[in-house]
């Protein structure tokens, strides 16, 4: 990490609990050896560590990469250790297996917080300060029992960041990176965030990857899936809306994987989230200014290069500035393409397409952008997470390109009602594409169908 001395704090206060002994009269014994052996137990297990790096830089063992290696050479560091402890040496082992994994995930992982990152119960990592660390569980809060230093924090931070290519300094106090196992770190650091530097890190938890997967977790039903597959098909404009953490990432990887093999796909993100199968698929991140403030990639950029690249499709993993201008632009030229947006209902994801690409410049007005949102989105599919961590589709809102005073109109085709998404009498945009791709839309969407039928491998087609 570039200065990373000047910007850390070394003199920062823990505010974890101080040792203290007890005075009672009865077990302050116990508490003083007890606090002592933890003491060296902490020692012990860091210095090992360092013999354990030392033995794989000797080696030349990638440890991110050949944890295999490593937990060999812990094992062999461990072993080592526990002989030297008959002799008196050293402190006895109290579990061996568990220090080496400890060894492992000090090593080759990210020590304390390592647990959390291989739980696949836990979806989200946060620090507010080095003694509160929380995780996420099917969407609750939980503060854990793990406390951390100051430069323990620091530590992470600093091997999180290695492999990522970002920077963390006072000239660039926040940074979003790709993890080496696909989870996303954001930090900001101390004086921006109030007295240390706030940590998250963000898992991909990917329970579903198709819209087969959808239904199975009862987040969308089969009719919803089947008219979305065939939308996708059909090439029609989606744009998926929800809050934070509602899972809109994952609805734009089952929507992708529906996407015929024969196209070829761009996709253009922040940071690498999207993960679908496809044969011809070509993905690119944006990159910050280096330490010559040179040398940027911003997200706009991305989008005007991948129409440069033969696409049949783009996504845009998240729009939330003005490069949704130029995904308009590329969406109203004929491209198909899918994004993601942050907003609390589809008629406000609307909204809100309309109003950032006024950020662009003085020059882009509301008389331009509204038509073209219009003319551009066919369908929106909201998503939300309740209190209790459930994930659902809670409309599909499609957008026949009309607009009135200045408002887009809407035709609501699903909408969740009594815990059931009910099909309402909306009907897509441009019948035409369907009936290209020989998808009888009227016998997919008709009443008479079941809610909850399979979703097709194939749309339905005349004949």
């Amino acid at each position: 990490m570039t200065n990373a001395d000047q910007a850390w704090s070394d003199d920062a206060p823990s505010n974890g609990p101080a040792a203290t002994l007890s005075l009672g009269l009865s077990g302050s014994s116990r508490t003083v050896a007890s606090q002592r052996r933890a003491r060296t137990d902490v020692a012990d297990a860091a210095d090992l560590a360092e013999q354990v790096r030392a033995r794989v830089r000797d080696l030349g063992v990638d440890p991110q990469r050949d944890t295999d290696a490593v937990r060999r050479i812990a094992e062999g560091v461990a072993q080592a250790h526990d002989e030297r402890s008959l002799t008196g040496a050293v402190a006895p082992l109290d579990d061996l297996p568990a220090l080496v994994d400890d060894l492992v995930s000090r090593v080759s992982g990210f020590g304390p917080l390592q647990r959390y990152l291989d739980d696949p119960a836990v979806e989200e990592v946060w620090i507010n300060e080095p003694s509160r660390v929380f995780v996420a569980r099917q969407g609750r809060h939980e503060l854990t029992a793990t406390i951390l230093t100051s430069e323990e924090v620091r530590d992470l931070v600093e091997r999180m960041l290695k492999t990522s290519g970002r920077r963390l300094d006072l000239s660039q106090p926040f940074v979003d990176a790709l993890l080496p196992g696909g989870h996303r770190l954001h930090v900001v650091l101390e004086g921006i965030s109030r007295d240390f530097a706030a940590v998250n890190i963000r898992k991909f938890v990917a329970r579903a990857h198709s819209l087969e997967d959808l239904i199975a977790l009862g987040s969308l039903n089969g009719r919803g899936a089947a008219f979305l597959r065939a939308a996708v098909t059909a090439g029609l404009n989606i744009v998926v809306s929800g809050g934070t953490q509602a899972g809109k990432t994952t609805m734009l990887n089952c929507l992708a994987a529906a996407i015929p093999g024969a196209d070829r796909v761009v996709s253009a993100e922040e940071v690498f989230e999207l993960k679908f199968a496809h044969p011809d698929w070509v993905a690119m991140q944006t990159r910050q200014a280096g330490l010559e403030g040179t040398g940027e990639i911003r997200l706009r950029e991305l989008v005007k290069q991948a129409l440069r690249m033969r696409p049949s499709r783009i996504i845009v993993g998240e729009v939330r500035a003005e490069e949704c201008l130029d995904l308009l632009l590329a969406l109203n030229a004929g491209l198909p393409g899918m994004a993601s947006i942050h907003a609390n209902s589809a008629r406000e994801a609307l909204v809100k397409m309309c109003t950032l690409p006024l950020l662009a410049g003085e020059n882009i007005g509301a008389r331009f952008v509204v038509p073209t949102v219009a003319s551009s989105v066919d369908l929106v599919v909201h998503i939300s997470i309740d209190s209790s961590g459930v994930r659902q589709v809670d409309e599909i809102v499609a957008v026949p390109g009309r607009v009135e005073n200045d408002l887009i109109e809407t035709e609501p085709m699903f909408v969740r009602r009594y815990e059931r998404l009910e099909r309402l009498a909306g009907m897509p945009p441009r019948p035409e594409r369907f009936a290209r791709k020989g998808i009888d839309l009227h016998r997919l969407l008709s009443t008479d169908a079941s809610d909850d039928e399979a979703v097709p491998d194939r749309p339905e087609r005349h004949g």
